[in-house]
C-alpha cells in the first residue's frame, strides 16, 4: 500500500454539517468539561448563556477532503499526526456549516506515509467564513513510494519553567463517551481492532487529548472566553490511554503561547503546540 503524491492538490466537494446545543453540551461533556464549566456544559444555568469549546471546530470540522485520491492505506494502521485550528469568530451552541477540504500535502516518511489537508467551514445562514480545521494522518506501511520526506519543523521550548501548568485527569470510559462526537474509530472502544493496531487496549483519541489541552488553554490565558481563542495547532507524538492523566505546560509570549502535554509517567503526548489568543 502506497500513498498518490499526484493529488496534492485536489479539493473536495462542499459538505454540510449541522449541530445542535446537544452536540456541543456532548462534546464538552467527552473532552473533560464538568460541573465546574457550566457554560460549556449545560443550557439552562441561570445568568449563563450556552457557549462552545473552541476544539469542537475539529469535530464540525474538516469535511470535504478528497481522502479517497489520496492512495491507499490501512486504517488500521493509521494514526493522527498533527492537528490545527484557525477561528474567524466564536462558534455558536448550533448552526450549520458548509465545508471545502483540499490535500496539501503527500510525504514518503520510508515505511509510512504522511497526507496533509485542510479543510474552510462557513456559516450557511450567513455565509461568514467560521474557522479552518488542519490536520496530518501518518499512516503506517504506506510509504516508501519515491516522494520527498517534506519539510521538519524545528520547536524549541523556552529554557524556563512555564507561566502556568493544568493537570486533567481522564477517565477509564473517557473514549467512550467522546466517540459519541462521532469519531467511531474502533481503534478507541474495540479491543481486537485495537490489536490489529498493535496496542494491547482502545487508546484515547487524539482529538480527545487535544480537546482536554484546548479547555486548558482557553481556561488559562483567555479567560474562559471563545472569542479571545484565535488558533492552536499541535503534534500527537504517543498515544493517551483511557484514565491516563494529563499535565498541559504553557510559556507564554505576549499574544502567543508555546505548549506541550505530557502523561503521568512524564511522557509527551501532544508536542510542537503553538496557540494564539487576544
Amino acid at each position: 500500500m502506497t500513498l498518490d503524491p499526484s493529488a496534492v492538490g485536489a479539493k473536495g466537494d462542499p459538505t454540510r454539517r449541522s449541530w445542535t446545543s446537544k452536540d456541543s453540551l456532548l462534546y464538552a461533556v467527552g473532552v473533560g468539561a464538568g460541573t465546574s464549566e457550566l457554560a460549556f456544559t449545560t443550557e439552562n444555568t441561570k445568568d449563563t448563556p450556552q457557549r462552545v469549546l473552541p476544539t469542537q471546530a475539529v469535530i464540525l470540522g474538516g469535511g470535504g477532503v478528497p481522502l479517497q485520491k489520496a492512495g491507499e492505506f490501512n486504517p488500521a494502521l493509521m494514526v493522527h499526526g498533527t492537528e490545527g485550528i484557525e477561528l474567524y469568530r466564536e462558534i455558536p451552541p448550533e448552526g450549520e456549516i458548509e465545508s471545502v477540504g483540499e490535500i496539501t500535502g503527500i510525504w514518503d516518511k520510508g515505511k509510512a506515509g504522511v497526507i496533509e489537508m485542510e479543510s474552510t467551514a462557513t456559516l450557511v445562514d450567513s455565509g461568514e467564513k467560521l474557522f479552518k480545521v488542519k490536520m496530518s494522518l501518518f499512516c503506517r506501511g504506506a510509504g516508501d513510494f519515491g516522494g520527498d520526506r517534506g519539510p521538519t519543523p524545528t520547536f524549541e521550548l523556552p529554557d524556563r519553567a512555564p507561566d502556568h501548568q493544568v493537570t486533567y485527569a481522564t477517565r477509564e470510559d473517557q473514549a467512550l463517551t467522546y466517540r459519541l462526537s462521532g469519531d467511531r474509530n474502533p481503534l478507541h472502544s474495540d479491543p481486537s481492532f485495537a490489536k490489529m493496531g498493535g496496542f494491547d487496549r482502545p487508546i484515547l483519541h487524539g482529538l480527545c487529548t487535544y480537546g482536554f489541552t484546548g479547555r486548558a488553554l482557553l481556561h488559562t490565558l483567555c479567560d474562559s472566553d471563545p472569542s479571545r481563542f484565535k488558533s492552536m495547532d499541535g503534534r500527537f507524538s504517543k498515544p493517551v490511554m483511557p484514565g491516563d492523566e494529563l499535565t498541559i505546560s504553557m510559556w507564554v509570549d505576549g499574544k502567543k503561547a508555546l505548549f506541550q502535554t505530557k502523561n503521568q509517567d512524564g511522557d509527551v503526548v501532544l508536542d510542537q503546540g503553538e496557540c494564539t489568543f487576544a
